[in-house]
């Protein structure tokens, strides 16, 4: 395997782990947001207050972005397969 390809392996292996985190990681920080100023302009500083509905996000997240990253993973597994015999060498 030549540098280039692995550079190359390791630059898809980490955009697929970004693209597959970042809608996830998006929806914490808009619910992060969001409690946030619930909490300033209510001026309770309870941290299971926040803690609680930022799970919960993240929970139905996954539950509605299991296919999408599902087929995500599965095209970057088997693009990975398919060039393995290329990186063999």
């Amino acid at each position: 395997m030549t540098p280039e390809n692995a550079i190359h392996v390791i630059r898809e292996c980490l955009m697929a782990a970004f693209w597959l985190s970042l809608p996830l990681l998006a929806i914490g920080f808009c619910v992060g947001i969001v409690m946030n100023l619930i909490q300033v302009a209510t001026s309770l500083q309870d941290s299971a207050f926040s803690t609680f509905p930022r799970l919960v996000a993240f929970l139905g997240g996954l539950v509605l972005l299991m296919p999408w990253m599902l087929n995500k993973l599965t095209s970057y597994t088997s693009a990975v397969f398919t060039d393995i015999a290329k990186y063999g060498h």
